[in-house]
């Protein structure tokens, strides 16, 4: 049998059993090890707070349309963050170059279920770096999704980056953003992320609740303001403060996936008077400027890289390895007490 974690309506999480299925051809079988749970995409499933689940996107248009649901409850096997052994490959696979083989530990998108059936131009290059520790593995698209803001910011050496958000995408971009040679203030209202911003590479970190960010920020260049802030917690509030925040021509990346209206957002404000770029960076594709080079199959494998090389620490930041079983307090535990958890990761 398979398991799947599903949400059977807002904050109801339950484990589904399905025959399993026969393996088509050009597909491979993958047993998970382990799932990640991303504390912002998925937890608009779990609350209900998705656009998909009361409006329909069109994807040729790209609008989405009113008077109905693009997906409904129960929705079944979210996760984009799994790691898992190759337990069967179809045959006339065989000899295809780069890809895995049965027994290796590979990386990928296939949602939280214990067995996944995945294309195999999906899975080529995607074993795991020899030595990396599999948890690691969790962290290829939550990774990137901070590479590529990270590369929207355009960041050149000696910037100032403020980055808006220290979740775990949000520390994984304070830490790139260091790497690429910015002098970064890190922003989030729980002190204790930003004391492990600090150990990521952080130069000041400023308590969103009690710091005025904007100003502070400002007496730190001189009244000019950063050259870049990435906003990546999905807060409006935030995301107006990361306005505030740049200097005059200023660039702000917008990279959360920012829910509902946007209340705290006054876009007559700094954004309107100091002229200031409002860029959007998310996952489903590369910046513009960058497609004929980067795609997000390289964002992946780079930052997979960039941690087996020992230049960015992942596994310090799981917090919780949940037994699959347990995907409902798992779920509780990040939509009711987000500042006890980092990254949580289902266990199967």
């Amino acid at each position: 049998m398979e398991r799947v974690v599903q949400f059977t309506g807002p904050r109801h999480v339950e484990i589904a059993e399905h025959e399993r299925e026969p393996l088509p051809p050009g597909h491979l079988r993958v047993r998970t090890r382990y799932s990640g749970i991303s504390a912002g995409t998925e937890l608009t499933a779990y609350r209900g707070t998705n656009p998909y689940l009361t409006r329909t996107w069109d994807p040729e248009a790209r609008l989405f349309r009113e008077g109905a649901a693009g997906i409904e409850y129960p929705v079944a096997g979210w996760g984009y963050s799994e790691v898992g052994e190759v337990v069967e490959v179809s045959p006339e696979l065989d000899g295809t170059p780069g890809l895995p083989i049965t027994g290796d530990l590979i990386w990928g998108i296939w949602g939280h279920r214990s067995e996944g059936i995945v294309p195999a131009e999906r899975v080529i290059g995607h074993t795991l770096p020899a030595g990396l520790d599999p948890l690691a593995g969790a962290f290829a698209r939550v990774g990137a999704i901070a590479y590529n803001a990270v590369l929207a910011g355009d960041i050149h050496l000696g910037e100032d980056v403020a980055v808006f958000g220290q979740g775990v995408i949000g520390l994984l971009t304070t830490r790139l953003a260091q790497l690429s040679g910015a002098r970064v203030t890190a922003v989030d209202a729980l002190d204790g992320r930003l004391d492990t911003a600090r150990r990521h590479g952080a130069h000041t970190t400023l308590n969103a609740r009690t710091d005025q960010v904007a100003e502070r920020v400002r007496e730190a260049t001189g009244g000019l303001g950063a050259d870049l802030a990435i906003e990546i917690s999905g807060a409006y509030p935030a995301l107006h403060e990361a306005l505030r925040s740049v200097a005059v021509g200023g660039r702000v990346v917008a990279s959360g996936f920012y829910q509902g209206d946007g209340t705290g957002l006054r876009l007559g404000d700094e954004f309107h008077h100091n002229r200031v770029q409002l860029v959007c960076s998310q996952i489903g594709g590369v910046p513009p400027q960058l497609s004929g080079r980067w795609s997000v199959e390289r964002l992946q494998r780079t930052f997979l890289r960039l941690v087996a090389e020992g230049q960015v620490d992942v596994t310090s930041l799981v917090s919780h390895v949940v037994p699959a079983a347990d995907a409902a307090d798992a779920y509780a535990l990040l939509d009711e007490r987000p500042a006890e958890a980092l990254q949580v990761v289902l266990e199967f």
